[in-house]
């Protein structure tokens, strides 16, 4: 039957999605249309289309055990020289993002795999352009501010013949939110989306 590959993510919410995809284009990334904007729980994956099932009731039963949190994007940052990235920077919600994906990647679980790198939760900006563009990208998206309230993740799979990330399943969390809970969405600061 194949292979497929998946990843897992918590999908950045409107209208702050879309605003840092289009920033991220605009800064030269030509990956950005085709990634929505996310916070990474299991970066690309590469399983049996078979699994598919399997890993579907698998990452049901995380949400089924996971509860709301509170997230808050803050700032940027980057892991430049390691790898040629510059990020949002998640300020709030990086240690239930981390129990979150542990469990993604459960030993026992259909999706264990190790990390080419530690797990530290962010949203990509800017990936692999040139270094003048990086650095645009991590000054004019260092006032960015956005919160709102973690509700589940979802599966995606890429396009074999595209690239392209696309929605599979949502995973709902069943838990009860933590008290007290956060508005829905706060307001940010905008900087001028780059032209393109």
């Amino acid at each position: 039957m194949g292979t497929v590959t998946v990843g897992v993510s918590i999908a950045v919410p409107e209208p702050y999605g879309s605003m840092l995809q289009q920033c991220r284009a605009g800064f030269g990334d030509t990956a950005a249309h085709s990634i929505p904007t996310h916070v990474t729980l299991l970066p690309p994956t590469e399983v049996t289309a078979a699994d598919r099932p399997a890993i579907e009731e698998h990452l049901a039963a995380v949400a089924a055990a996971g509860q709301p949190f509170p997230m808050r994007l803050s700032g940027t940052d980057t892991f430049r020289p390691l790898s040629p990235v510059v990020f949002v920077r998640v300020a709030e919600g990086a240690a239930s993002c981390h129990g979150l994906q542990e469990r993604v990647r459960a030993p026992e679980g259909p999706l264990a795999r190790e990390l080419n790198f530690p797990y530290h939760p962010h949203v990509t900006i800017a990936h692999g352009i040139d270094e003048e563009a990086m650095n645009r990208a991590q000054r004019e998206l260092a006032d960015f501010e956005a919160a709102w309230l973690i509700t589940g993740f979802a599966l995606y799979e890429q396009g074999t013949t595209d690239g392209v990330w696309r929605l599979v399943r949502e995973f709902r969390f069943t838990g009860r939110p933590p008290l007290p809970s956060v508005p829905q969405q706060t307001g940010m600061s905008r900087p001028a989306a780059p032209a393109s």
